[in-house]
């Protein structure tokens, strides 16, 4: 988890950027939940995307595995990353927050705040480490809603946004979606 996964994603991408399916100045990477995670990671380690959209993310391993989230959930990266208690540089390692500084492209961050999988004070720490640097980013946290998003208004707002993001960041046209408000 955070190596293979990001290699992946970028190798995928640049293939299909390198054979013509997709245009390289305009590659986005999208996730939720672990797939958050993924599109995190892939912010902050790889060139490879012109934005992305992060949603209800699991972003600091280590607090994660030390009680940030419920108890069914709490042992699972003993498998993706290794124990913690035997391996815990890597979890700091491949922690997105501990590496939003890398983070140079604007990104839209999704989150429930009810989330009890992965909580909003993940997003809220990678948003201040990420605070004042002139990245273009959104931040969106949705009242009601838990890990992923079940009420229809959460799902289209959430759309929309990503879509005006894209729009955004691709110079395109998107008639009657609001404009996401990026700041930095």
């Amino acid at each position: 988890m955070g190596v293979v996964d990001v290699e992946d994603c970028a190798a995928v991408a640049l293939a299909l950027a390198d054979e013509g399916t997709a245009d390289r100045g305009r590659l986005a990477i999208r996730g939720g939940s672990a797939g958050g995670w993924t599109a995190a990671a892939s912010l902050a380690g790889t060139d490879v995307y012109a934005c992305g959209t992060i949603s209800y993310p699991v972003l600091d391993l280590t607090a994660w595995a030390t009680g940030e989230t419920h108890d069914f959930e709490s042992r699972y990266l003993d498998t993706l990353v290794g124990p913690l208690d035997e391996v815990p540089a890597r979890y700091a390692e491949r922690s997105p927050v501990e590496h939003a500084d890398r983070i140079g492209v604007p990104f839209l961050l999704l989150q429930g705040l009810d989330d009890v999988i992965c909580p909003p004070a993940q997003a809220e720490r990678l948003l201040a480490r990420i605070a004042g640097r002139g990245v273009p980013h959104a931040y969106l946290a949705f009242e009601g809603e838990g890990h992923g998003f079940r009420r229809a208004e959460t799902v289209a707002r959430a759309l929309e946004a990503e879509l005006s993001l894209y729009a955004q960041v691709f110079g395109l046209s998107t008639p009657g979606i609001p404009t996401l408000e990026l700041v930095r």
